[in-house]
């Protein structure tokens, strides 16, 4: 019994010790982190700056004041993006904004997040707002039209558009939760990839003719790779 007590002891003391063992800290553990772009990033995101150069401005932009021009992009949409590339501020942050301009009938075409989760509201216009879910919600389309004043979430890693649905222009704000949420433009993935994905692949991916798939390349410049090329390239 008395070697039962005992090892009932160390185990206890195991168990109540555990959580302060595997604790982490992933939070910043200072007040900022302003990020030296010139410094390699790490897991939790960029070098500081030191503190002597890093003077109050770096708390305020106004670099989402004005939009780019959706006229200068072929889906009639422009982003401007403060992640942490654009405001160094949000280094180690997890959080980052972005603002995007949309022309009537233009399109932030389907992508990914691969690294957040989105929050927008509509500061003008009306968007037809998309989102896909995963295979275990059997594809479901999820949609809404959005206006001015109303927002709307994008769970991280889902494929989602925006479609300016309205007469005039649009403007929307969107947040992540990461300084870094990446995106993926789904068009760009398939047809624009450099080197090109192989025909082959597209064609029995996608199920259309290999004319198809070389028509969708051609409007996103990427070059082609048939079935010769692939036997040659992993001989």
């Amino acid at each position: 019994m008395e070697h039962f007590n005992k090892a009932l002891t160390v185990l206890s003391s195991i168990l109540l010790l555990a959580p302060l063992l595997m604790a982490t800290d992933p939070d910043p553990v200072q007040d900022f982190c302003v990020a030296d772009l010139t410094g390699t990033p790490s897991v939790n995101g960029y070098p500081c700056q030191p503190l002597s150069s890093a003077g109050d401005e770096f708390l305020f932009s106004s670099k989402l004041a004005t939009g780019a021009d959706p006229t200068a992009n072929p889906n009639g949409s422009n982003a401007t993006r403060l992640d942490v590339k654009g405001w160094p501020a949000v280094n180690t942050l997890g959080m980052s904004i972005a603002r995007v301009d949309m022309s009537p009938g233009g399109i932030n075409p389907p992508h990914v997040h691969p690294r957040g989760t989105e929050l927008g509201i509509v500061i003008r216009g009306e968007l037809l707002v998309g989102v896909v879910g995963s295979q275990e919600s059997g594809n479901r389309y999820y949609s809404k039209v959005v206006r001015a004043g109303e927002t709307f979430v994008v769970p991280r890693g889902l494929v989602h558009f925006q479609l300016n649905v309205g007469e005039e222009a649009a403007t929307l704000i969107v947040s992540f939760n990461s300084q870094n949420p990446g995106i993926v433009l789904a068009p760009d993935t398939l047809f624009g990839s450099s080197p090109a994905i192989p025909t082959p692949v597209l064609v029995k991916a996608l199920r259309v003719d290999a004319e198809v798939v070389e028509l969708l390349k051609s409007k996103f410049n990427t070059s082609t790779v048939g079935i010769d090329e692939i036997r040659c390239a992993h001989a």
